[in-house]
């Protein structure tokens, strides 16, 4: 009953500083644009938006890397406001490269690494997991794990890793399974821990990396290269020479689908958890939404509609954590099933 409780005091919060920290960032002389005001918080910037105290922004610049006819590296904060510096500024609202560093002169884009919003957090939850991962090794280091149960991270970590490489890479690898094992936990805790720190409302949560198409791309390619670079004999003329029969080969109308096949797969997987965690992102802040949008219709009708609010919010609350494990687990066993489907061996037929 008491952690119960510690739970839901501990949703309530997580809530209420997410209403606090969008709020900050609403104008109250002007109406809610819903567009600007969803998409200003799951979008990239060359910021990050900590609250707004008093009218004032509280913002961390970040650093502007352009590489143009030589390395120019300057701050984020030289470009506020829609200033130009170093003849670049960010494309103003309706540009075709809106929210994107431009050439001041034509408005055309230079090349641009800048570490922004989201390559920031990535950062900081790359360096997250591997401090979990390496305080997890710590402890087996310096105790015997045969005479004395793991505590502390490492009693943590160890039942997900054990369930996650014995109930789904081995089931669904096979005996090859240890090869690929390294790659799929290390993809699972990825995608959590980015999962669960996007949820967090404020620094150095709240940044929207696996809602982010060009990071579950990266993640859907690594598994291409692993399945079709380390596929078997057996895959390969699957793919190429299905047993089927052979006027279907010959056009070649099989082999045409299964190479298709190969692309579609990690398609799917790019797509699956982009659209699952940016959905819930979105849901959640029309959600607290609500509670701008009623502002002028009474204190009767905005109390109550918050009421509802703040409840739903903290459904939604509850139903992003669960996500932010599913999703990972999900995007772990497809990989693993499309692992083993490259390394499976004919049947041999018995009498």
């Amino acid at each position: 009953m008491r952690a119960g409780r510690f739970i839901v005091l501990g949703l309530c919060m997580l809530l209420l500083s997410s209403v606090r920290s969008f709020a900050g960032a609403q104008d109250d002389s002007s109406p809610l644009d819903m567009q600007e005001y969803i998409f200003g918080h799951i979008g990239d910037a060359y910021e990050w938006h900590i609250t707004t105290i008093n009218g004032k922004h509280v913002s961390i610049p970040l650093p502007c890397i352009i590489i143009d006819g030589g390395l120019h590296v300057f701050s984020s904060e030289k470009l506020a406001h829609g200033a130009a510096f170093d003849g670049y500024r960010i494309a103003p609202k309706g540009d075709a490269h809106e929210g994107k560093i431009v050439r001041a002169s034509d408005g055309s884009r230079p090349f641009d690494i800048s570490i922004t919003k989201n390559v920031c957090g990535l950062l900081i939850d790359s360096v997250l997991l591997v401090a979990l991962i390496l305080l997890c090794a710590r402890w087996y280091r310096r105790h015997d794990y045969l005479k004395e149960a793991p505590r502390g991270i490492a009693g943590l970590l160890e039942p997900v890793i054990v369930m996650i490489e014995n109930e789904v890479i081995k089931e669904a690898v096979g005996p090859e399974y240890k090869k690929f094992s390294p790659y799929l936990l290390t993809a699972f805790f990825f995608i959590l821990i980015n999962n669960l720190m996007g949820i967090l409302p404020v620094f150095p949560g709240g940044a929207n990396i696996t809602g982010n198409i060009a990071v579950t791309m990266a993640m859907a390619l690594f598994t291409f290269l692993a399945v079709n670079l380390f596929g078997n004999k057996h895959y390969w003329k699957d793919i190429l020479w299905p047993d089927v029969p052979i006027f279907l080969k010959a056009i070649p109308i099989m082999p045409a689908i299964e190479i298709i096949g190969m692309f579609t797969k990690p398609f799917s997987l790019m797509i699956r958890l982009f659209a699952n965690i940016m959905a819930g992102h979105i849901m959640l802040l029309s959600t607290i939404a609500i509670v701008f949008l009623t502002v002028k219709l009474g204190p009767a009708i905005n109390g109550s509609l918050s009421f509802m609010a703040v409840l739903i919010g903290i459904f939604l609350d509850v139903l992003e954590l669960l996500v932010a494990f599913l999703q990972a687990y999900v995007f772990t066993m497809l990989s693993s099933v499309f692992i083993g489907l490259a390394h499976q061996h004919p049947e041999t037929e018995t009498n």
